[in-house]
């Protein structure tokens, strides 16, 4: 990647006003509830009795992406900017992804398993997200020799929570409440709106680029390939986990689409609703990295379900 291409995919900048914001706030916590729609109480109890399948899903999401993520990051130095390595791990400090469950339903995988995972992830990520951000994101700059030449990474604690709490902690447990004491209601709205999510995702990056679509067209090959080994990475780390876990296949395949998949909507909502950086705006090589990932994990993860989904290796 060319200094010139790297200096454009920086130079691009989203601005929203409080409505626009807000929208996308509202959007999130919209999808969180049709994410939380799917869990029942009831189904942890079993999943808990064998709890080695939950632990190395944590072990993947909340420790090897991130640290492995810095790592790929580092290697990447010269051809990516210090913003878009500090976009991939933002990424990776996020919680599971909303649409996790259903491409693991798709993939004929252990879907109690991957409700549990989305659900821990995302109540620890009110502590987890901005904590694996900032420890990360400082060994990073500090590795890459940058960051004395950037704003001071600050992690706005009280504002993390607020966003976190408000967009992921409240829907889940309305959700939750739904799908106990409406369970009918719940399930009629469940698959609809996984599907709306993805759609006003994907409208959402559009909209937000808008006004910078000449140059996010300029460098989407290049972010195409740095988003591509990334959740290459996440996926490698959820299968090889599994395999050395020697766990059943059924939830090497969970593992492996819940850490590929990963809520980046959070992570845009973070950049542009709190200011990651000392007097500083959200910068262009973290929002298209985010950006580009939601999109991006959508086209990977039916990709590998529909893979598993046919495979024919089962238990």
């Amino acid at each position: 990647m060319t200094q010139e291409v790297i200096q454009t995919i920086d130079g691009i900048q989203v601005q929203l006003n409080a409505g626009g914001m807000n929208t996308i706030n509202i959007i999130l916590a919209f999808v969180m509830y049709g994410v939380a729609l799917g869990i029942k109480p009831g189904i942890f109890v079993e999943v808990f009795k064998k709890p080695k399948s939950v632990l190395l899903g944590m072990l993947c999401q909340l420790v090897l992406l991130p640290a492995l993520t810095c790592l790929l990051a580092i290697l990447l130095t010269g051809w990516i900017s210090p913003m878009m390595g500090l976009g991939m791990i933002l990424v990776a400090a996020c919680p599971g992804g909303n649409i996790s469950n259903f491409m693991s339903s798709l993939a004929k995988a252990n879907v109690e398993l991957s409700v549990s995972l989305t659900a821990i992830s995302t109540a620890l990520a009110v502590l987890l997200t901005p904590f694996n951000f900032w420890a990360w994101g400082t060994v990073y700059l500090h590795s890459t020799g940058v960051a004395g030449t950037l704003p001071t990474l600050v992690i706005p604690l009280w504002d993390v929570f607020k966003t976190i709490f408000i967009l992921l902690g409240i829907p889940l447990v309305l959700g939750i409440l739904t799908s106990h004491c409406l369970p009918k209601v719940a399930d009629a709205l469940k698959k609809p709106l996984q599907w709306l999510s993805i759609l006003i995702f994907i409208a959402l990056v559009v909209l937000s680029f808008s006004s910078n679509i000449s140059a996010f067209l300029l460098s989407v090959k290049y972010i195409f390939l740095v988003v591509f080994l990334h959740n290459l990475l996440a996926l490698g780390i959820g299968f090889g986990v599994g395999t050395l876990g020697k766990v059943p296949f059924r939830d090497r395949r969970t593992l492996t689409i819940e850490t590929g998949i990963q809520n980046s909507g959070l992570g845009l909502a973070l950049m542009l609703g709190t200011s990651l950086f000392a007097g500083f705006p959200p910068h262009g090589g973290m929002l298209v990295i985010t950006a580009w990932w939601g999109i991006w994990h959508i086209i990977s993860g039916l990709t590998v379900a529909t893979l598993f989904n046919r495979s024919r290796q089962n238990g």
